[in-house]
């Protein structure tokens, strides 16, 4: 069996809830829609854009099942298989049927902070159980520890099954250690909207977006453009794409991306607790921005 590729533009997709808090699957088959149509090439669900750590276990399974159903194939489907408690991680692998699912994405363990060799044991644990491709997904801004470029490379080079990372440590310098020194096969995504064109000029493969939920169509073009070394077209994208992502992240996400989402009319502003809804004074601003961008079609 080939490895998938993970190359291009995955969107980090959002939950939407409705206002009493349950998921609201009629507004997340318009999302799947609207998503499909604008050029991505892959999504992940039940990442933390995906407010994952507030659904309950029959929630993750159904919006994994209800995704699938309504990708229909048009799309390849990772699904977010992540924790801090290594045995529970790799249980998880029971709830999903895995046919249709075309890797896992497992964030690094946060709270506990183990050191490099927790976690190499803890993904070479992870990666000899998931019965489909595992990226990495290191985020030491919400995990408190960095999973270091040389950890990473022993991972990529040890364990087949381990075939990219989702790169959010925002070191550019580890970033591009991993990429020189990794072997072929392993991909280096960029898991920071901001980051992406300078990551894919290093020799990334790419970017799992927030943005994207809110942009597709813009953040799949500046992505194509910087893969064919378009870099002026790229270039032009991003920084038409700056402002917005910046602010998308300032009162915490998904907040942002919700908040933009419902502006343009094609998605909810709720969230779960312990997340809430952007200020008053913040939900203007985007929509001021949100009016510099070109509308999605």
């Amino acid at each position: 069996m080939s490895t998938p590729s993970f190359k291009g533009t995955g969107i980090a997709i959002v939950t939407p809830f409705r206002d009493d808090k349950s998921i609201d699957f009629k507004a997340l088959g318009k999302l799947l829609q609207f998503w499909l149509a604008n050029g991505v090439d892959y999504l992940v669900v039940l990442g933390t854009t995906g407010e994952s750590v507030t659904l309950t276990k029959d929630e993750k399974s159904a919006l994994v099942d209800f995704v699938i159903d309504n990708v229909d194939g048009k799309l390849p489907i990772v699904v977010g298989v992540g924790g801090n408690n290594t045995m529970e991680v790799v249980k998880h692998f029971k709830d999903y049927e895995f046919e249709k699912i075309a890797g896992v994405l497992s964030v690094g363990p946060y709270y506990n902070k183990p050191n490099q060799t927790g976690f190499y044991e803890h993904f070479k644990c992870i990666a000899s159980e998931s019965p489909v491709p595992v990226i990495l997904y290191n985020v030491p801004g919400r995990t408190g520890s960095n999973i270091s470029g040389e950890t990473t490379l022993k991972l990529a080079h040890d364990i087949k099954n381990i075939v990219a990372i989702k790169e959010a440590s925002g070191n550019l310098e580890q970033v591009m250690q991993i990429i020189k020194d990794k072997p072929e096969r392993f991909q280096v995504i960029s898991g920071d909207d901001l980051l992406t064109l300078p990551i894919i000029s290093i020799g990334g493969e790419g970017v799992i977006s927030v943005a994207a939920n809110a942009f597709p169509k813009e953040m799949a073009e500046m992505v194509n453009f910087a893969l064919a070394g378009k870099m002026k077209q790229a270039r032009q994208i991003h920084f038409q794409l700056m402002d917005i992502t910046r602010a998308l992240f300032t009162e915490g996400s998904p907040a942002g991306v919700k908040a933009v989402l419902n502006q343009l009319k094609i998605g909810s502003n709720n969230l779960r607790l312990p997340l809430t809804p952007v200020s008053k004074v913040h939900f203007e601003k985007l929509a001021e921005l949100v009016k510099k961008m070109k509308r999605p079609e």
